[in-house]
């Protein structure tokens, strides 16, 4: 047997568990307890659902409604209802494309900047505590490669792959 069907037989043999983990792993960053907890830390009383969407603005800025609303798992309407509530509380402006004046985008404010740096500072003190008892090696290990996965599932898949 080639290496490649070797490689691609242990692929399929470990897919299971990484799909299992990866589940976890989802459903527990979804949690709303989590992100009532996270925002609590951050001292924001800002509501729950327009959390992710402030720090996704913040890191991928400007965004279109849409993008932002695929990126969710939300419907676009409701995703301009909320940036709208965000640009409400002057966390975000809202504004046409640099391309296409019919896209509205969403833009980070000074204000929102200051709510994301508090979360950061809170999601760092509570990844310190998950983290305490792995060693550096494991940790750089995990960094490295849940970067490298990450990358990988950016690019469209393949046809046959």
């Amino acid at each position: 047997m080639s290496n490649k069907k070797v490689h691609n037989a242990h692929i399929r043999t470990r897919l299971p568990a990484l799909h299992r983990a990866l589940i976890e792993i989802v459903g527990v960053i979804n949690r709303p307890e989590r992100d009532e907890a996270l925002l609590g830390a951050a001292g924001l009383p800002l509501e729950r659902a327009l959390f992710p969407l402030l720090v996704l603005v913040e890191r991928l800025g400007p965004i279109g409604v849409v993008d932002l609303a695929g990126r969710v798992g939300r419907d676009h309407t409701t995703v301009s209802r909320q940036i709208a509530r965000l640009a409400e509380l002057g966390q975000v402006t809202r504004h046409g494309g640099a391309t296409d004046r019919r896209v509205r985008e969403a833009t980070i404010t000074p204000s929102g900047e200051d709510a994301t740096d508090a979360i950061d500072r809170a999601r760092a003190t509570m990844a310190v505590g998950l983290f305490k008892d792995w060693d550096k090696a494991d940790f750089d290990q995990l960094v490295r490669l849940l970067g490298m996965l990450a990358e990988d599932m950016t690019r469209p898949p393949e046809k046959n792959a």
